[in-house]
Order: C-alpha cells, then sequence, then structure tokens
C-alpha cells in the first residue's frame, strides 16, 4: 500500500513537472530594436520656445482657456470614435477572460423523460419490449492539463492583444484632443479673418466712391475706376470661403463632442482670439516621447503577443491531454437514482495531431509574423521620432515667420500713420491715404494667417508628442531594456 502511495506521488511530481513546461519562447524587448538605441532616448532638439519637462496631463490646458477645456472634456466623454474604441476595448476584455476560462473545469449535464419503446433486438431478445417511461440523466467533468503550455500561451497572446487594444483606444483619444483644439483654432481664426475682410471690403468701396468722384470730375481716367472696381470684388470674394470655414469649424466641433450640426457649441461662435501659450512648451526626451506615444505601446505589444504565438503554435506540435469523469442514470423513471439504473467512469484522453508539413509551417508562419511585428515596432519608434522632430522644425519656423510678419505690421502701421500726417497736412491725396490703409489691413490679415499657423503647429506638436494625459502604467508596459527574444523566435 505504501509502495502505491509513494508510485502515485512520483507520477504527480511527473506531471506537476510537465505542467511547468511551456514551450515557445518567452517574450523580452529585443536588444537590436530600435527602441534601445541610446539615440532613441537623446533629448529632443529644444531652443527658445522648448524645455525639457514632461507634458502634463491634459495638454490643452496650457492654453488656459475654460471654453476649450470644456470641448476637450465633452469629447473624451461623448465622441462617437472613441466609444466605438471603448467598444473594442471591452470586447477584447472579454477574450481575454473567454480565454482564460480555457483553464477552468468544463461541466456538462444533461437530463431528459422520455416515453418511449426501446428495440427488443438491441437487448438481443426477439420480442417486442413494452412502452415505458425512461429518466436519463448525464454529468461529465473535463481538465485540460495544460502540459505544454497551449492555454499558457493562449492566455499571454489574448492578454497582450488587449493591451495593444487599450493603447490603440488612447491613440484615438490622442487624435480627438488634437482635433477639438484644431477646429477650434480654425473657428477663432476664421472668425478673426472674417472681421478684417469685411474691413478690407469697406476700404475698397471708399476707395471706389472716391475715385468715382474723382472720374466724374474728369480728374482721372475709366481705367483706374476699373481697377478699383477689381479690387473691391477680390476683397469681397475672400469673404464666402472665411464664413465657410466658420460654419465648417463650428460644425466639425459638433461632430466631435457627439451632437448634430444644430447643436454647435454656440460659445465658440463669437471667439475672434487664438489661444496662446504663455511660456515655452514641454516636450520632454526621446524616452519619454517614445514611453508615452500610443502607437508605439502598441506595436511592442503586438510584438508581445506575436511572440506568444510562437508558442501557441509550437504547443500545437504536442499531445492535448485531459481528465474528467462522469456519471448518470438510465433506466425506468421509477428507477431512476437507484443503483441499478447508475453509472459512473473516471479517466483521461489524449488528443494527438501529428506533425505533419501543415502543422510545422504554422510555427514558421508565427515566426514570420514576430519578425513583421518587430520591423512595424521598429518602424513605430522611428516614425515617433521622426514626426516630433519635424513637428518642432515646423512650430520653429512657423513661429520665425509670425515675429518676421509681426515687424512687417509694425512697419505698416508706422506707414499708415505717416500717410495720415501727410494727407492732413494737405501733402498726399485720399487715394493714396486709402491705399496705405488697405495695405494695413492685408498686414494684419497675414500676420493672423501666420499666427494660426503657429497655432495649428503647436496641435501638431502636441499630436506627435503623444497627448500627454494618459497615466503612467502604459509606460510601464515596455518591458526591460537590454533583454531580447530567444533565437526560436525568429528575430
Amino acid at each position: 500500500m505504501r509502495r502505491l502511495r509513494f508510485r502515485s506521488l512520483g507520477a504527480l511530481a511527473s506531471i506537476a513537472a510537465l505542467a511547468a513546461c511551456t514551450v515557445g519562447p518567452d517574450y523580452h524587448l529585443p536588444e537590436n530594436a530600435a527602441i534601445a538605441r541610446p539615440e532613441a532616448k537623446a533629448p529632443l532638439t529644444s531652443g527658445a520656445l522648448t524645455v525639457a519637462d514632461e507634458l502634463p496631463p491634459r495638454w490643452w490646458s496650457l492654453y488656459d482657456d475654460p471654453v476649450l477645456d470644456a470641448l476637450e472634456e465633452q469629447a473624451l466623454a461623448a465622441n462617437t470614435e472613441l466609444r466605438s474604441a471603448g467598444a473594442n476595448l471591452a470586447r477584447s476584455a472579454a477574450m481575454v477572460r473567454a480565454t482564460k476560462g480555457l483553464h477552468d473545469p468544463q461541466v456538462a449535464v444533461d437530463a431528459e423523460v422520455q416515453r418511449a419503446r426501446l428495440s427488443g433486438e438491441s437487448f438481443l431478445r426477439f420480442e417486442t419490449i413494452p412502452m415505458n417511461n425512461l429518466g436519463i440523466g448525464e454529468a461529465n467533468v473535463s481538465y485540460q492539463l495544460d502540459l505544454f503550455g497551449q492555454i499558457r500561451r493562449r492566455v499571454e497572446q489574448a492578454e497582450t492583444e488587449h493591451e495593444a487594444t487599450e493603447a490603440l483606444l488612447e491613440a484615438v483619444q490622442v487624435t480627438v484632443a488634437a482635433e477639438v483644439a484644431r477646429a477650434y483654432v480654425e473657428v477663432c481664426g476664421e472668425n478673426e479673418a472674417v472681421e478684417l475682410a469685411e474691413q478690407a471690403v469697406a476700404t475698397r468701396e471708399h476707395i471706389l466712391s472716391v475715385l468715382e468722384r474723382l472720374h466724374a470730375a474728369g480728374k482721372i481716367g475709366t481705367p483706374e475706376v476699373t481697377l478699383a472696381e477689381q479690387m473691391l470684388a477680390q476683397a469681397r470674394s475672400q469673404l464666402p470661403g472665411h464664413r465657410a470655414r466658420v460654419r465648417a469649424g463650428l460644425y466639425r466641433l459638433a461632430y466631435l463632442i457627439g451632437k448634430t450640426p444644430a447643436e454647435y457649441p454656440h460659445e465658440v461662435e463669437s471667439c475672434k482670439a487664438l489661444p496662446k501659450l504663455d511660456r515655452p512648451l514641454p516636450i520632454g526626451d526621446g524616452a519619454s516621447l517614445l514611453a508615452r506615444r500610443p502607437d508605439v505601446r502598441a506595436a511592442e505589444r503586438t510584438l508581445a503577443s506575436a511572440t506568444a504565438g510562437i508558442g501557441v503554435a509550437e504547443a500545437d506540435l504536442y499531445p492535448h491531454i485531459a481528465i474528467g469523469g462522469g456519471g448518470g442514470t438510465f433506466g425506468l423513471l421509477a428507477d431512476v437514482g437507484k443503483a441499478m439504473a447508475g453509472h459512473w467512469s473516471i479517466g483521461s484522453m489524449l488528443s494527438w495531431v501529428f506533425p505533419t508539413r501543415q502543422q510545422r509551417a504554422r510555427v514558421t508562419l508565427a515566426k514570420a509574423g514576430a519578425d513583421k511585428a518587430l520591423a512595424d515596432f521598429d518602424g513605430a519608434v522611428l516614425g515617433a521620432l521622426r514626426e516630433t522632430e519635424t513637428a518642432l522644425s515646423s512650430y520653429r519656423e512657423a513661429h520665425n515667420r509670425a515675429v518676421d510678419l509681426e515687424e512687417a505690421l509694425e512697419k505698416a502701421e508706422t506707414l499708415d500713420a505717416q500717410s495720415k500726417r501727410l494727407f492732413r497736412a494737405g501733402k498726399t491725396g485720399l487715394r493714396d491715404d486709402l491705399t496705405s490703409n488697405a495695405s494695413l489691413i492685408a498686414a494684419r490679415d497675414a500676420e493672423r494667417e501666420a499666427n494660426d499657423a503657429v497655432a495649428q503647429a503647436q496641435i501638431n506638436l502636441f499630436l506627435a508628442l503623444g497627448g500627454g494625459w494618459t497615466d503612467q502604467k502604459a509606460s510601464e508596459a515596455l518591458p526591460e531594456e537590454g533583454s531580447e527574444l530567444p533565437p526560436e523566435a525568429g528575430t
């Protein structure tokens, strides 16, 4: 009896040892991945407009604009694209739970009552058996021994796919936040453009009126009047485009916050001042950028999932072993539950498809998928750095252009003031004074357009930086540096 016990313990120990065996590569961040390069973690190109501080939560708060703050919060709560991404995340979480359920014992229960007449010959009786009331009950329990890690690798794959889906949700949040700010800036800028265009039209109408009087007095020819009419028509032609862009921006905001066009945010309708930063823009460094960018995290989690997929494919080369038992009753309804109608069984089951070229090709396919995932991950890292440096350069140059046009506006204001003094002194005509005023309005519009470009460049930079309000747990999803995938991962 003792010897039998020792043998049983030895068998259990052997099964436990096998259960600890999980085939396929364990995932680690590859040592040769682009994200592990020192250059990828280096400081980003900075200047007077930026600082190396970390991007704060909810970057749009840097503008200190309550209207923009409210729009962003509404969008994050009601945007349809975010709701869709949230549903995908919930579905992904359900798939993780379903995959983990493969570890649970599988229980099946059946019960049935029949009025039937059984075949006499099935009992080797050559006579008709009377009809009877039959009771049938069955219960079975089975549990798969995950000896080679088939289930563990599938769970690992499902969990990393879920984490990639979570990162993609954050990517949608980043994009929606940027689009709200972009639409808000567009409405404010175009409202200012409408105001300047109306001033330009009024000036051109005044110039035409003066020239028509001079023409009636015989002091100028018809071509000058015709030219003034052309300039007036051109000035008027600018208004419809600006007004259309205002409406488009308002309707875009309505869509982003989950409302119909008729429900656009009316508080934005009168905005004529672009939101501006009163401090250098915080950008962090390369390491914090890559940890913050949701597309980089999604690509890294996809690589982890592809690596787990190698284990899934390799585990399918080995047998699937399950243990289980069952019992039930079958007999006359009056005898249900009695020993004479009961039956039971306990045992194990082995299921194994002998590995052929088809099964082994799946392993090769999984390894190729891991190679592709690593290439995509490297591409996401390098693309994030490229986009951010490009956005930084565009922001700097847009700012430089705005500074130059601000100086040009100052000169135009000086020239207009000089022209007015000369006109009041009788040294120039009214036409010259009105022309300098038209030039001043054009200079103001050019400066407005440059400031609008600066605001859009800031938003593009915030977008490239990865949003900045997601919590730090996302960055912790990146595995430790300096480790690598095992050779069998194909990477």
